[in-house]
């Protein structure tokens, strides 16, 4: 057999949805505001509010929550009830819960992975207590030797990862759906990354194409195909 790799795999929209259910909330959320202005006014607000909290919360359902309610508050001039705000609390909550359920491929990937005697990563940015209750529910922890849960994935970030897992770019391999966190970053400090895409992406994730520009990294339709690209 050919060296055994040490393989990361992102969480949300790799191994099970996430985005779609911050859609869902999000959507109420708009909803509940309809009569402060319109979608793209309410989704504007929303996104900006977002863009400074990341700053002090991080990812994840907390800071969304945190976020949504901010929202309310600003497009309301204060006036927002509380039993509106009780509304928007319980979204949030329901983002702490929803079933969690492997997508398509993702155990027999893994399985075969495993088989091949490659060492399994979850590498995943957020809330720790957030991701470790996903990997908990999901019930694909047993499949990993290693759970990493970082507040940000960037070069820096990687970096120190794969030095201390002594990881090398012929033996090191990042799986994801997203460019901005899990394929760029790796790519650029010249490791594999494969990128898996998802029908939904968060707006905070999305890049520009001119940033793939000269960038090395392999794409698959389907992450079963990732079996044909590793050894």
């Amino acid at each position: 057999m050919s060296t055994p790799h040490l393989i990361a795999f992102d969480a949300d929209d790799t191994l099970w949805s996430n985005q779609p259910h911050f859609d869902q909330v999000e959507a109420r959320l708009f909803n509940i505001l309809a009569h402060c202005g319109d979608v793209e006014r309410i989704s504007q607000q929303l996104n900006a509010v977002q863009r400074e909290n990341m700053k002090l919360f991080g990812y994840g359902a907390k800071s969304f929550m945190l976020s949504m309610i901010e929202t309310a508050i600003q497009l309301t001039d204060g006036a927002i009830t509380g039993t509106y705000i009780q509304q928007i609390l319980d979204m949030g909550k329901e983002l702490l819960r929803y079933p969690i359920e492997p997508l398509p491929g993702v155990q027999e990937v893994l399985t075969e992975l495993r088989q091949r005697g490659h060492r399994l990563m979850v590498l995943t940015k957020g809330d720790l207590f957030d991701q470790e209750s996903k990997i908990a529910r999901s019930g694909l922890g047993e499949f990993f030797d290693h759970v990493e849960i970082v507040s940000e994935k960037d070069e820096a970030t990687y970096q120190r990862l794969l030095t201390r897992y002594s990881a090398q770019p012929e033996t090191f391999c990042m799986i994801g759906n997203s460019l901005k966190s899990d394929i760029i970053p790796v790519a650029r400090l010249g490791f594999k990354s494969v990128h898996v895409p998802y029908h939904a992406t968060w707006i905070f994730e999305r890049v520009d194409p001119e940033t793939l520009t000269g960038l090395e990294f392999h794409k698959v339709n389907d992450l079963l195909e990732v079996l044909t690209y590793l050894p």
